[in-house]
């Protein structure tokens, strides 16, 4: 069934559903076949049998005395933030619509959207807790798992640490669940909690953060419609992010816009392309740089908006000149003219946007590259416009929230640091002693260190301990919605798996971890309800929050994310002091509304402090009130003036009404109306030049250049300090203590400064310049590096990977293992890269187990160009091992010939799991819940190496080989 789609016959549909029952015995799905005697005439004689056997699927009754509900939620793939609309009779999600009046999906879904119900009917979720003893499954009550998981957890402390016990959440999470378990692992005493922007955008947001002030995208998916000319590149939103592709080609057709794909594969979103641009993988900052050389050779840049908002620029033409069209072809393969049609078109049909996904971000250079990305629409004055801007396709459906609420081992939530003001000011929003939140953790070193990253825990439980810097390696595990094929190196992993003391995996489905390791003892698996089964808000890409509110009960057992953070901190002693300021519903339920608030009250150097429960609540229910493509709320109307979703930046508490921010950075409005500035974030001045605006500012400032963030001694420097409220000034008074004037917007719990300076039409957080040169990173200016494993060991010596360094408290041996380059490229020629499909999302458990998804692919499978293939007797369909240059990783899968990826490059998907090197491991999911389609996971061929900022992994670029299996 390889690649080719399901002719959708009756016969082939029952077939799946029967299918869906079985479990365990290592029995794959051709196997079945064999055994129950069906053969092609077999499936055929299916459709004939008696109707005590199979009958015609029909609607069961839906008169049960009982009006049907309609309630809106979200769903729970992509970042696009489509709204799905449930219809609930009697307590039971009967059917399924998507919302014609939601902006952002206007009455469409894609496959994935269209077939969430199936989550909640469950067929193939944890039904109750689970315990591994000696090798089998074994039910329990979940008081008894919340006891012996406390108990070993505090035992483990006692050993080796609060560090010892990694916590890893989800992009899953609603913004409510990952803010508090963010908050569980600041009352544990650790800063290792992290989730899936780890191994997907955690380069973006350190990459655009250091540019221009905040990580995240700067407009949205309905602004593109205003765009001339778009590039997508390290992106494929038609199968990534379908929903999204609807506003790109309607801004296609109603601009005749330019729409450019730059990426090594011809994708289904490149053959809507007017033009497509193929290059090596791994050379993004060359085919940049090679724009930008004839960008600045024509003077096609914006000679003004570089000299108003943009410091460090000439230090890029530097390097950049360095990018003449020779070198740039020599090293990425891209011709120079097709490149300088690119550049010029980007540069002078505007407004251009830059749109990205993990192409760009998955790299050791994943930092560099998106810097380099920004760099270019700062060159060409396309930030901080309608229809321009880094419009950035997150992965999940709440990976942004996930990632501002502080799931992030370098960060509290919002983005605070890990410094001692900001754990006072955390602790402040707590309600909590800093003293004592000190004392939880194993010093005040460790405090303020960041953790362990999700893409190397492993290596933290594996390598001497002495390796490691902290008191232990990681004995235990703690894994909250997050798969466990989503980390390279996989082999490495699962000696990792078999080495900790402890593995908890709670999750609606077991998950990869359940299944992949040989592990006897000590894992247990709890079942967590969906995102369908509670209330909360998700963050799209575009910083829109949405409230999904919640279509029925949990199923089954489960418990939500709340209750089971509850459950165990009250086991491990901390509730009181960790829920003081958040309501408790029926002893142990945490209320999302009463999480909500909590955040609006600490979230201010974000902006997440003016978007109420209720003011996201009315949004939902007034979706059509709001303009498709302004996505401001129309006059006349509850939500009038108010942008969609208030995407943060929205301002000051819910009571002062922001609306705001759809586009960030944007000049041309007031502040009050959701205008911008780019942020201050570096300070005043650098090497003599000035770091704050020139001439440029918001409209209606009253500050007509550029000015630092707000403090109380700013303005009591421009007399604007008694116009703060006295109970304003009071709280500033408990916040500063002795040193009020160096409270700031961004730590004054009142709102007041924020208030103050909105008043006279100014940005809390200053008006500084863009950063070309980001002089704290590795790489200052942008350079390109070879990947750790490239076929062109020629390139080596001229472009190295990062030297050797110790990063997130383990050594980073990038140049060390790049030096193996020689001996590998010669046994290992092609380049392998990964992505996604449009049936699948993440990890794959989720929707591999549902059966309308299931059907449509059901193998996995490598993409090998036809002369490859030919030059290996390699024929479409046909079995092949794909062999990777460490551990002696391979895996068994089918081969899809074809010219969509170059000569020399292979491309596979990653949402597969359930086979390790050619063993179907079926057997070993608990019974009832192994997903219906199973196969080898791209990961276990990936290899080794991590951007120095983020620790990012290396997917799209590695080396293989290809054989007939």
């Amino acid at each position: 069934m390889l690649i080719k789609r399901s002719e959708g016959k009756a016969a082939r549909q029952r077939l799946a559903s029967a299918y869906q029952g079985l479990s365990g015995g290592g029995l794959d799905r051709r196997g079945f076949l064999r055994q129950a005697g069906l053969g092609g005439a077999g499936l055929a004689a299916l459709g004939g049998l008696g109707l005590s056997t199979a009958r015609k699927a029909e609607a069961g009754p839906t008169d049960f005395g009982k009006p049907i509900r309609r309630v809106k939620n979200v769903c729970t793939h992509c970042s696009v933030g489509c709204t799905v609309i449930a219809e609930v009779q009697n307590g039971v999600w009967v059917g399924q619509e998507p919302a014609w009046e939601s902006p952002i999906n206007r009455g469409t879904h894609c496959a994935k959207g269209a077939s969430v119900r199936e989550l909640v009917h469950g067929d193939r979720r944890l039904k109750y807790p689970l315990k591994l003893v000696d090798g089998a499954w074994k039910r329990l009550s979940w008081e008894q798992a919340i006891d012996e998981i406390g108990d070993k957890l505090m035992e483990v402390r006692r050993k080796s640490g609060p560090d010892a016990v990694f916590w890893l959440g989800s992009a899953k999470f609603s913004n409510e669940g990952a803010y508090l378990m963010r908050k569980f692992a600041a009352f544990w005493g650790t800063n290792s909690v992290d989730h899936q922007a780890r191994i997907c955008h955690s380069t973006t947001v350190a990459g655009v953060a250091n540019t221009w002030g905040y990580g995240a995208m700067t407009n949205s998916y309905n602004d593109i419609r205003n765009a001339r000319t778009m590039i997508i590149m390290g992106g494929n939103p038609a199968e990534a992010h379908p929903i999204s592709i609807q506003h790109v080609l309607s801004g296609k057709e109603l601009n005749r816009a330019n729409l450019i794909v730059i990426d090594p594969r011809f994708t289904r979103t490149a053959a809507h392309a007017t033009e497509y641009v193929r290059l090596r993988p791994g050379t993004d900052i060359p085919v940049i740089w090679g724009m930008l050389w004839h960008i600045f050779e024509n003077g096609w840049e914006d000679k003004e908006f570089i000299a108003q908002r943009v410091y460090g620029m000439d230090d890029i033409r530097k390097e950049v000149a360095k990018w003449n069209p020779q070198e740039v072809e020599r090293v990425s393969g891209v011709p120079g003219e097709q490149l300088k049609k690119v550049a010029q078109i980007f540069a002078t049909q505007k407004p251009s946007t830059l749109i990205w996904c993990m192409g760009a971000t998955q790299k050791t250079v994943g930092t560099a590259n998106v810097r380099a990305y920004s760099i270019l629409l700062l060159a060409t004055g396309n930030v901080g416009k309608p229809g321009t801007g880094a419009n950035i396709f997150r992965g999940h459906c709440n990976v942004q929230g996930a990632t501002d609420f502080g799931l992030d081992v370098t960060s509290l939530p919002a983005y605070y640091g890990l410094d001692e003001t900001a754990w006072r000011h955390w602790c402040r929003v707590w309600d909590v002693p800093y003293e004592d939140m000190l004392a939880r953790f194993a010093s005040k070193d460790m405090m303020q260190t960041p953790g362990i990253p999700t893409t190397r825990w492993f290596d933290a439980v594996l390598l001497p301990k002495e390796q490691v810097a902290q008191q232990d390696n990681i004995k235990a595990m703690v894994v909250v919605g997050h798969g466990g094929n989503t980390v390279t190196r996989m082999p490495d992993a699962v000696k990792g798996m078999e080495a900790l003391d402890l593995l908890v995996v709670a999750d609606p489905h077991p998950t990869t971890f359940a299944a992949l390791s040989n592990r006897k003892n000590g894992t247990y698996l709890l079942p967590i309800c969906t995102q369908f089964e509670v209330d909360g808000s998700r963050t799209a890409s575009n910083r829109s929050m949405q409230w999904g509110t919640k279509v029925v009960e949990p199923i089954f057992e489960s418990k939500n994310d709340f209750e089971l953070m509850y459950l165990l901190a009250r086991k491990l002693g901390f509730h009181e002091p960790m829920f003081k300021g958040i309501e408790v519903k029926d002893g142990t339920r945490p209320t999302a509304e009463g999480i909500l608030r909590e955040i609006n009250r600490g979230s201010l150097s974000t902006g997440y402090s003016g978007q109420s429960p209720e003011r996201l609540k009315l949004h939902m229910e007034r979706q059509a009130d709001f303009d498709l493509v302004t996505l401001r709320g129309r006059e006349g109307t509850p939500v009038a003036g108010e942008f969609y979703g208030l995407p943060w930046p929205c301002w000051g508490t819910p009571e002062m009404k922001h609306p705001g921010t759809h586009i960030l950075y944007n000049t041309n409005l007031h502040v009050k109306q959701g205008g911008g500035t780019f942020r201050a974030r570096w300070g005043v001045e650098r090497n003599g030049q000035t770091l704050l605006a020139e001439g440029s500012y918001s409209q209606g400032s009253e500050l007509t250049d550029g000015y630092p963030e707000f403090t109380v001694a700013v303005l009591k420097r421009l007399g604007w300090y008694d116009e703060l409220t006295e109970a304003e000034k009071a709280t500033i008074a408990r916040v500063g203590g002795e040193n009020v004037d160096k409270v700031s917007w961004s730590t004054d719990l009142s709102c007041g400064i924020i208030r103050v300076a909105m008043e006279h039409g100014c940005l809390p957080y200053g008006n500084g310049k863009a950063r070309a040169n980001a002089w704290n990173l590795p790489d200052a200016i942008p350079q390109h590096r070879e990947p750790v494993y490239t076929p062109r060991t020629d390139l080596i010596a001229e472009y190295p990977t990062i030297e050797d360094r110790r990063a997130f408290r383990l050594p980073l041996i990038n140049r060390s293992v790049q030096a193996r380059s020689h001996t590998v490229a010669r046994d290992f020629p092609i380049i392998l890269t990964s992505g996604r499909l449009v049936e699948y999302e993440g990890g794959g458990e989720e929707t591999r187990s549902n059966p309308w998804l299931a059907e449509l692919q059901q193998d996995m499978f490598v993409e090998v160009n036809t002369q490859d293939a030919a030059d290996r007797g390699i024929r479409e369909g046909q079995w092949v091992w794909v062999s990777g240059p460490e551990n002696n990783a391979r895996v068994r899968v089918k081969a899809l010939v074809t010219d969509r990826v170059g000569r020399g490059v292979a491309f596979m998907p990653f949402h597969f799991s359930g086979w390790f090197q050619g063993e179907d491991r079926r057997k070993y999911y608990p019974p009832g819940t192994d997903p219906i389609v199973l196969g080898e996971s791209a990961n276990t061929v990936t290899t080794y190496g991590y951007d120095p900022v983020t620790a990012m992994q290396e997917t799209k670029v590695t080396l293989c080989q290809i054989r007939a299996a």
